[in-house]
């Protein structure tokens, strides 16, 4: 596959893999949406390939990101991760995960599931957009900041605009390839 075109931020093997199996992939699965979720969440303020490189670590600590258990957690698994050389040991991004499980498990039992809910922003309808250079795709929209606001009032932590709006482009509500990628729609 290295002869594809591919988005331009798919620079290595990490990333092209990640990016030729998964971002702006249709996925609705509420397993695979919360880990996409808790690894946006822990990537705020870093990048995706530090996320990438750590995310086996991420679920080897966080049972294997069952949100059912996550939202268990107390504080003496807190102290536990908190420890963690493995992972990213901010203390809120820790501590979000655990509300953050609790608010999703909420949102399934309002809505019936996650995907629902998240996909009835765009009436279950992909969002697939045409950019030609990657300097052209925005880092947020209004409907990243319409759904940052609504998760907020639901009890979501690290869930602004710009996060929003890349957990939606990883879990493929928005396809974002660009005009020249082998995975545009």
């Amino acid at each position: 596959m290295s002869n594809k075109q591919r988005c331009d931020w798919s620079l290595n093997e990490i990333l092209n893999d990640y990016h030729d199996n998964e971002w702006g992939k249709v996925n609705h699965n509420d397993d695979y949406i919360f880990e996409i979720l808790f690894l946006e969440n822990m990537q705020a303020g870093l990048n995706w390939l530090t996320i990438l490189l750590k995310r086996k670590e991420f679920k080897k600590a966080f049972d294997n990101l069952d949100y059912k258990i996550i939202a268990k957690y107390d504080q003496s698994k807190f102290d536990e991760l908190i420890t963690n050389s493995g992972i990213i040991r901010n203390k809120l991004k820790i501590k979000s995960a655990s509300s953050n499980a609790i608010a999703f498990i909420n949102v399934q039992k309002e809505y019936g599931s996650f995907d629902k809910y998240i996909w009835s922003f765009t009436n279950n309808k992909q969002i697939v957009n045409n950019w030609k250079l990657i300097s052209d795709l925005p880092s947020q929209t209004e409907l990243s900041v319409i759904i940052s606001k609504d998760l907020k009032s639901k009890g979501f932590k690290f869930v602004g605009p710009v996060i929003v709006y890349s957990f939606l482009q990883a879990i493929g509500i928005i396809d974002d390839h660009l005009d020249k990628c082998f995975c545009k729609n």
